[in-house]
């Protein structure tokens, strides 16, 4: 359809999204110059095209422990919110009763609660649990908040599922075990892996949380490009923000390609 045949209010929506998508677009596709900037402070490149803050990234030790640590959190926290996530979504979606209907619910509060106010609960709790600054305490919030991707995704995904394949496997001797292994997980799959994205992304880009329950033994990428904006306003920080939008993108591509996948199947 081209624009000129385009009803007058169909072209209004679309000029309203394009206004939208390039509002949100644009303040990324600023970063980019920034970062091969020539200059020692954040600004667009004056002189030429400068590699320098990328390779100050790559052999900088305090980045590369960022680097490592955002991504043990989230590989860490994401396990476990794949399998809690999946168990929770299957369980609820078998009761089929008002009672599985809320704990659905319950499982939608990390979300749906400010991200502030639940790290004011977290920092209370763990400063009794002895979880302050620690690596366990980091990755089981950060598990607790990506847990609701997992279960909505998971649950979209049941709600489609034809419950006839699983009754197949039972009637034909399968456990709930067996057929929940053989029939229900090889088709939630797709699901399963588009919800594990999305928790590790949460991961990989979370920041209030380590603010408040995260020190000096903990240090996520999140973590120290805050703290660089306070002190100073080192180039490097628009390389390292690239890397965080290039890693989501690239993990977004995926899920879209699985989707499609799994639609063309």
């Amino acid at each position: 359809m081209s624009i000129r045949s385009m009803t007058r209010p169909a072209r209004a929506t679309r000029l309203g999204a394009w206004t939208v998508l390039l509002f949100l677009l644009l303040p990324i596709a600023v970063v980019l110059p920034v970062s091969l900037t020539d200059q020692r402070y954040l600004s667009m490149p004056q002189d030429g095209i400068s590699w320098q803050h990328y390779a100050r990234l790559l052999h900088s030790a305090p980045w590369q422990g960022s680097i490592a640590q955002s991504f043990l959190v989230a590989l860490l926290s994401t396990a476990i919110a794949v399998v809690a996530g999946t168990l929770c979504a299957i369980g609820c979606w078998r009761l089929g009763t008002r009672w599985a209907e809320a704990v659905r619910a319950l499982m939608l509060v990390p979300i749906v609660v400010p991200t502030i106010v639940y790290a004011l609960g977290l920092y209370r709790s763990y400063a009794q649990l002895g979880l302050l600054d620690s690596l366990t305490g980091v990755v089981l919030a950060h598990a607790v908040t990506g847990m609701p991707y997992v279960v909505i995704i998971a649950s979209t995904a049941l709600s489609g599922f034809d419950l006839r394949l699983e009754q197949a496997a039972r009637s034909l001797g399968a456990s709930a075990w067996l057929s929940t292994r053989s029939v229900l997980l090889p088709a939630l799959r797709p699901a399963i892996l588009s919800g594990a994205i999305f928790a590790f992304i949460h991961s990989w880009d979370e920041l209030v949380l380590v603010l408040f329950i995260a020190g000096r033994r903990v240090f996520t990428l999140p973590r120290r490009m805050w703290d660089g904006i306070n002190e100073n306003l080192d180039p490097t920080l628009a390389a390292v923000a690239v890397l965080l939008v290039a890693v989501s993108a690239a993990l977004l591509l995926v899920d879209l390609w699985l989707k499609r996948g799994a639609e063309e199947g």
